[in-house]
């Protein structure tokens, strides 16, 4: 793996970076953290620059979120039921999908980029949801700007180390939902409390 990210940032710099996670993001089976924490490695031993990391990691993020949300909103559903097996994209993943979108909407945006399998359908749901563009670009894309920059900064601390972060974020993909679950819940509870103030006063 190591071998495989090396040429690519050897030979394409901080544009392969972009392009590699924007094909990721999309659905193209990209390992997204393996990228991001190896580009962190290099940040601390001083291959790569720290800015230029981070901005690019953001706009392949960002462009990927946005191709993946012009899709949903132009093809709709059928095109990802009969395209997404081969963009590793099943149908049970896709329901599940689209039933949070409905629910959770703004915090599933965001935080779908740290759940594996989550952030390569939200924004098709998005898309298919007529989700108001001025919102998904708000949340997604300070989503990716969040989960680019955590990455990067995850390596950068883990140093030869960072291969570890692939086998956390794959092993423990249920306890990273789990507290998605959590935060959703306290929106929502958030929410509830606010609306009753408002009827009181």
């Amino acid at each position: 793996m190591e071998h495989v990210l090396e040429l690519l940032i050897a030979r394409y710099g901080y544009i392969g970076l972009s392009l590699a996670l924007s094909l990721g993001i999309v659905g193209v089976p990209v390992p997204d953290e393996a990228l991001l924490t190896y580009a962190g490695y290099l940040v601390g031993n001083s291959t790569l620059l720290a800015p230029l990391v981070v901005l690019g990691a953001f706009a392949g993020a960002a462009v990927g979120i946005t191709a993946s949300y012009a899709i949903g909103n132009r093809l709709g559903l059928p095109f990802l039921l009969k395209y997404g097996p081969r963009l590793h994209l099943s149908s049970a993943k896709i329901e599940r999908a689209q039933c949070w979108m409905n629910r959770y909407g703004k915090l599933l945006l965001f935080v779908g980029f740290f759940i594996p399998g989550f952030r390569h359908v939200t924004a098709y749901m998005a898309g298919m949801s007529r989700f108001k563009i001025r919102d998904f670009l708000l949340y997604a894309y300070a989503g990716a700007l969040v989960w680019s920059t955590t990455f990067v900064y995850v390596g950068f601390l883990l140093g030869e180390r960072w291969e570890t972060v692939k086998l956390y974020v794959r092993h423990n993909g249920r306890t990273l939902l789990f507290i998605v679950c959590c935060l959703a819940f306290c929106a929502i509870c958030y929410r509830a409390i606010a609306a009753a103030r408002k009827v009181k006063a």
